[in-house]
């Protein structure tokens, strides 16, 4: 059973929340809560694991991911300062192993062992979990992982299957943080709303779009059925996982876990950047942090480009291309990522000109101006993303 997909799920998301409720509403230790969420999240992949096959597949799939970050582990704080970057990026290989078979060879979801357990799971949000713990396990920032954290930060099922992608620190943060029974009651209240919000996205304006814009389209082609496509294509693009998102963190505060937000009002954008600082945060700020800065650092330190400028434009194909990727191997998902990549560059290349040759000025009239722009820019994407040019 796919998290959120129908209203059955919300009937089963009872049985954790009901005694989380009543564990938060008690002002009940951090400790108790934390076994609460570990043993929801036990109790709920035994819902999501469905059938017997589909569970042995997530084990072993944990499995393997434990033994990588604490073997890891254990070599970092043995050697300290003498550990080799192989052995770091030998580690990353390996745990991005599943992922990187699954997106170059999708049938592997259809076959035998595979089944569909890879897709469904959301292998992508829990590889850049495990990652994450491994990068910064090498940046000294993490020294111990615990197993029982480990399942709960990795399987925890409200994020599951598609995100928010959570750090390890702030999660196990929140995870022992003693909560009195005021704040849990802020939090739940906070929960709620986006719980309901999720519904009001999800399942009436998404629906709605789908329905009664989006699925007559499909068989229109030609230039204004496509520029109207777009627009309907994007729009429940947004408030489908946006919906899904706001479901995701509601649940997670309703167990004491401040999941972060996934969406921030991403069409009042005024450029590019604006934008994926909005859309998408926690995918967004992950491969920022562990793709783009780090080769933009990497670049300066070793020198690998004479204008800095460069560096940061290779990071963009390179962050970009990575995302796209990811999504999948299809020509649309490529194109999708180059064509932000080339929206970010062209961006900073204007923004730069901007302070000596003022194309644009300040003021609600450009802002609105910015705004209504940036939209456009950024449908067309989804217009690519989705496959109907390609």
């Amino acid at each position: 059973m796919t998290p959120f997909e129908n209203f059955t799920f919300f009937f089963y998301l009872l049985i954790p929340l009901v005694p989380a409720a009543l564990l938060g509403g008690m002002g009940v230790s951090a400790k108790a809560r934390a076994t609460w969420v570990f043993l929801s999240t036990l109790g709920m992949l035994l819902l999501i694991g469905r059938p017997l096959s589909v569970l042995f597949q997530i084990v072993a799939y944990l499995i393997f991911q434990w033994l990588i970050v604490r073997i890891y582990l254990s070599y970092r704080l043995r050697t300290l300062e003498k550990n080799r970057a192989e052995v770091f990026y030998l580690g990353i290989f390996l745990a991005l192993l599943p992922l990187v078979a699954v997106k170059l060879n999708p049938s592997f979801i259809e076959l035998g062992f595979w089944q569909t357990v890879i897709g469904f799971i959301g292998i992508s949000y829990l590889t850049f979990r495990s990652v994450g713990i491994i990068i910064e396990i090498r940046d000294g920032l993490i020294k111990e992982v615990n197993i029982v954290d480990f399942i709960s930060f990795l399987l925890f099922f409200p994020t599951l299957a598609s995100g928010p992608i959570d750090r390890y620190r702030r999660f196990v943060g929140d995870l022992n943080k003693p909560l009195t029974r005021q704040e849990y009651g802020e939090l739940a209240i906070t929960g709620m709303d986006l719980i309901f919000r999720g519904f009001l996205y999800k399942f009436i304006i998404a629906y709605l779009i789908n329905k009664y814009w989006l699925d007559p389209l499909n068989q229109s082609f030609g230039f204004l059925p496509t520029l109207n496509y777009m627009y309907a294509y994007g729009l429940y693009l947004f408030f489908d996982f946006a919906g899904y998102s706001a479901f995701a963190v509601g649940v997670s505060y309703l167990l004491g876990i401040k999941t972060p937000m996934n969406f921030d009002k991403p069409f009042i954008s005024k450029n590019i950047k604006d934008f994926w600082n909005r859309w998408h945060i926690s995918l967004s700020f992950w491969f920022r942090d562990y793709i783009y800065m780090r080769f933009v650092l990497d670049s300066a330190k070793k020198k690998r480009f004479s204008n800095r400028y460069t560096a940061s434009y290779v990071g963009y194909f390179l962050l970009f291309g990575i995302m796209g990727v990811w999504h999948g191997t299809q020509p649309q998902y490529v194109l999708y990522g180059l064509y932000h990549a080339g929206l970010m560059i062209g961006f900073d290349l204007l923004d730069r000109k901007n302070k000596t040759r003022k194309f644009w000025g300040t003021g609600p009239i450009w802002d609105l101006m910015a705004v209504v722009v940036t939209f456009n820019f950024v449908m067309f994407g989804f217009l690519i993303f989705s496959g109907r040019l390609v």
